[in-house]
């Protein structure tokens, strides 16, 4: 049975990015905005994840890179995940369970005590996910200019 592990994200691994974000049936869990996403928009992207203060990882299983997870600093001492798993033969069969079990094991290695996410209010089998893994619903954030995603329901996670 091949091993699901977590290594830091490197240039190469663009060609990833470029197309799981084009990716319509991804995108009406995440985004949702139609069109293709422009190689600018990744590179953009790309060079936003050089801040020293977040951390950026490949999900591999075995030696198949099928997603993405990250931590990322923001305000008080919060960091925010985000996660993907961009190959479709790999949704849905708990993978994304265990990426995010293993990046709370890293948080609580960084000394990161408090980790949210925010995801759609309709994709119940990663809230279902999110909350196996400890996080609890905190309320609703909306986005009234972001037509493709006005409303997610934001969930917390505070280690001890």
């Amino acid at each position: 049975m091949p091993i699901l592990f977590l290594r830091k994200t490197k240039f190469s691994d663009r060609k990833y990015f470029a197309k799981w974000w084009n990716d319509m049936d991804l995108r009406k869990f995440t985004s949702g905005r139609p069109g293709r996403i422009s190689d600018k928009k990744v590179d953009k992207y790309f060079s936003m994840m050089k801040d020293k203060n977040d951390y950026h990882f490949m999900i591999i299983l075995g030696k198949k890179v099928i997603g993405h997870i990250a931590l990322i600093k923001k305000k008080n001492n919060w960091y925010e995940t985000i996660i993907i798993i961009g190959e479709k033969e790999y949704r849905n069969k708990g993978y994304g369970t265990k990426a995010i079990q293993m990046i709370i094991e890293k948080a609580k290695r960084l000394r990161i005590s408090r980790i949210y996410l925010e995801v759609r209010p309709n994709n119940l089998r990663a809230i279902c996910a999110y909350k196996k893994c400890g996080f609890q619903k905190a309320g609703f954030r909306r986005y009234p200019k972001n037509k493709y995603l006005p409303l997610t329901l934001r969930m917390e996670l505070n280690i001890k």
